[in-house]
């Protein structure tokens, strides 16, 4: 509980740094996400945010993840087609995920760009999405 004030109150932090608004939708989708043991939809996400508020619709939900998404704060696992908070937003690097098909835990790994070597000679990296399916401990 406390890592996730801590993380709450950066992301806080992050965002008047760069002159943006952290609102109530926003804080709130971010905390669903660093409570979250697995990725989580939009809709599942909105049913979790309905909970206590008047009307939360899909374009609510998607402009929180959108704006998350671009601070750094969460990523998108593709394949789910939902999100994860992300686990180093201070530290750029592409997404990585480890995939648990069983249990659908989602283990993010922190690697820079550069250590992927992907890129040609000239060719600029913007992002990485990358996604490893398997089996976790746990279910193993």
């Amino acid at each position: 509980m406390a890592a996730q004030k801590a993380a709450l109150a950066e992301a806080e932090a992050r965002c008047e740094a760069r002159g943006q608004t952290w609102t109530a939708p926003r804080r709130r989708t971010y905390e669903l996400l660093l409570a979250a043991a697995t990725p989580r939809t939009a809709y599942e996400l909105m049913a979790a945010l309905k909970r206590g508020a008047r009307y939360v619709g899909p374009p609510t939900v998607y402009r929180a993840l959108d704006f998350l998404v671009a601070m750094g704060l969460a990523h998108r696992v593709e394949s789910r087609k939902a999100y994860v908070a992300c686990a180093a937003p201070d530290d750029p690097h592409a997404a990585a995920f480890l995939i648990c098909d069983r249990c659908g835990r989602t283990e993010e790994l922190l690697r820079h760009l550069d250590d992927w070597g992907l890129a040609p000679a000239g060719f600029v990296v913007r992002s990485v999405i990358l996604e490893i399916r398997g089996e976790c401990r746990a279910c193993r």
